[in-house]
């Protein structure tokens, strides 16, 4: 299944290589011709800076009046940060405009983002939480979305076209229908942690095998260094390794030997070709 974080990826390229080449198509004066039932607008924008990039989402924000679909990346945000969220959408949010948001699963662990939770949800809106990094993304009214230019997010790439607009909004519909709702009953991180500890662990898991540094882990799966660490200890214990190396090693073997493990279909003989008819 195609998830947010390879969705993104591919449609970040992707978009970003437009907005380029149609940018440097007006700039020696090529504007393309707009296409029947058009407009001279483009398809794909880019915008350049964080406070032009926030007044940009903040115009279009302002015009909403069905839907935002957001997804928030990077793990708990700051309660200031939080605020000025609220604030950008409590007019539409009053008006009845419905709002759905994905945060990371290390997010259930804030007191800052559970308070913010709570109050938006007063407005109706929905949340909910996914294990694994993936990148921003809102979408206005299924007519406009937005996303990163580049891997710092100083540049976005605004998109107009319909059919990735389209795309990108069943992307969205994928992962929200796997995604696990936000815990505010129990409120208590300890009484939390059993419903989403054993997915962080497994995208930590993933993501050792794959190579990939502390660091970059943390920063993906929003989660502390500290926080991490602790997690990667404990994977050190269940797998009996005395060392990281030794650990991403032995991961790697567990999950090689289960790939090789005979299924149903090869021990009986039966399989889908037979079970089809």
């Amino acid at each position: 299944m195609l998830n947010v974080a390879q969705a993104l990826s591919v449609l970040s390229r992707t978009v970003a290589e437009q907005a380029e080449s149609t940018q440097a198509a007006i700039g020696a004066g090529d504007s393309p011709a707009p296409e029947k039932g058009g407009t001279n607008d483009s398809a794909f924008l880019h915008v350049r800076g964080l406070p032009e990039i926030n007044q940009a989402i903040q115009r279009e924000l302002d015009e909403a009046r069905q839907e935002i679909l957001t997804a928030q990346p990077d793990g708990p945000r700051p309660h200031p940060v939080l605020q000025e969220a609220l604030d950008a959408v409590d007019k539409q949010l009053a008006m009845g405009v419905a709002m759905r948001t994905l945060y990371q699963h290390s997010t259930r662990f804030d007191e800052a983002t559970k308070e913010y939770v709570r109050a938006v949800t007063g407005y109706g809106v929905q949340v909910r939480t996914l294990p694994e990094f993936f990148e921003r993304l809102i979408i206005i009214d299924r007519r406009i979305a937005f996303v990163p230019g580049r891997a710092d997010r100083t540049i976005a790439v605004v998109i107009k076209e319909p059919s990735v607009v389209r795309f990108l909004a069943d992307v969205f519909e994928r992962e929200w229908d796997r995604a696990a709702p936000y815990p505010f009953v129990p409120v208590r991180a300890a009484e939390a942690a059993p419903e989403v500890v054993p997915a962080i662990r497994e995208s930590i898991r993933k993501l050792l095998i794959e190579g990939r540094s502390d660091k970059e882990i943390a920063r993906r799966l929003g989660l502390s260094l500290r926080s991490l660490q602790a997690h990667v200890a404990r994977l050190k214990d269940d797998y009996g390794a005395k060392h990281r190396l030794q650990l991403g090693y032995l991961m790697a073997l567990s999950e090689r030997s289960a790939d090789s493990a005979p299924g149903p279909a090869q021990e009986t003989g039966t399989g889908m070709a037979q079970n089809a008819t």
